[in-house]
């Protein structure tokens, strides 16, 4: 099991643990094309710098990662960015780069999510043990080594909850850790949802190929009202009009990932000879490159048998 220990702005943590956020986005202002220090559902805590106490300040769950645009990490996180305005965002972001941004710029920030996120105020904890004073950005644990675990597992404590404890039972492998019935493998938080389908599919829609990000939106394949769940393999990127399609059945993706078109689509608006001749090729949507990242074939197989229109 790991941990990552993530080094905070002050401005950052203040903001969002006066704002009672659940969710939040760890922006990166350099950008990054992934994080791999942590699986989904693996502990991330916050500390300060050491001219801010040097303090671990709270922590929450490693929900994934996504190089966005500043502008659609503000659209997907607002204030949870840990900022009250897209302009002090973009302030902050210009600062950390040691230039302020062009109004023109939209540069592509790294954005770490993390939920169920609590915060400690004042009663914080202290850095690791073994805490290096050169350490800027953030550092991995493997939380099995004994001179770590007690101090892990007090964290975790702290963001479940005073009521929780943590035994040698609790810690299960792979992810998402410690055995709470509210941490579910490979599950997101709901605002890291769109921007996590958005990184996987290379901002795509994984029907048409489409690339206008504006019109792309992450649908989930099994609803969440109808057991569905925000995981990256309960979600496909979508054209916001394929995406009204697949929702309402006249669309289908089966579990070899290709494309399904109800002939109702052609009786009920005589249209969407697009769509049937993308399914008579046989050739499969777009997928992320990743096979874990890919739809899970259980939830297309529902979304086929009790969403799509057969007849």
């Amino acid at each position: 099991m790991r941990a990552y220990v993530g080094v905070t702005d002050g401005d950052w943590y203040r903001y969002l643990a006066a704002s009672g956020a659940d969710e939040v986005n760890f922006w990166r202002p350099g950008g990054g094309n992934t994080f791999r220090a942590l699986a989904v559902g693996e502990p991330f805590f916050f500390k300060s710098h050491y001219h801010d106490g040097n303090r671990v300040v709270g922590g929450g769950f490693y929900s994934g990662f996504a190089a966005l645009r500043l502008s659609e990490a503000w659209q997907f996180f607002a204030e949870a960015n840990g900022a009250a305005s897209l302009i002090e965002m973009r302030l902050r972001v210009g600062k950390y780069r040691k230039a302020p941004l062009m109004p023109s710029e939209d540069p592509v920030i790294g954005c770490v999510f993390v939920r169920d996120v609590a915060f400690f105020g004042s009663d914080s904890e202290p850095a690791p043990p073994g805490w290096a004073p050169n350490i800027v950005q953030g550092a991995g644990f493997n939380t099995d080594e004994p001179r770590v675990r007690p101090y892990f597992d007090l964290l975790v404590s702290r963001v479940l909850g005073a009521t929780f404890e943590v035994d040698a039972s609790a810690w299960h492998r792979p992810g998402p850790v410690y055995g709470d019935p509210r941490l579910v493998p490979q599950r997101l938080g709901q605002r890291a949802f769109q921007g996590v389908v958005l990184d996987a599919y290379q901002y795509r829609c994984a029907v048409t190929g489409d690339k206008i990000r504006p019109v792309l939106q992450a649908a989930h394949i099994r609803p969440l009202p109808l057991g569905g769940e925000h995981r990256l393999d309960n979600g496909l990127l979508l054209r916001s009009d394929v995406h009204t399609l697949y929702d309402r059945g006249y669309l289908g993706v089966d579990p070899k990932f290709r494309l399904v078109v109800s002939p109702r689509l052609r009786e009920e608006f005589g249209n969407g000879e697009e769509f049937y001749a993308r399914a008579s090729s046989g050739d499969a949507i777009t997928l992320p490159r990743r096979p874990v990242d890919r739809p899970n074939k259980e939830f297309l197989e529902w979304h086929l048998d009790e969403v799509f229109l057969a007849s």
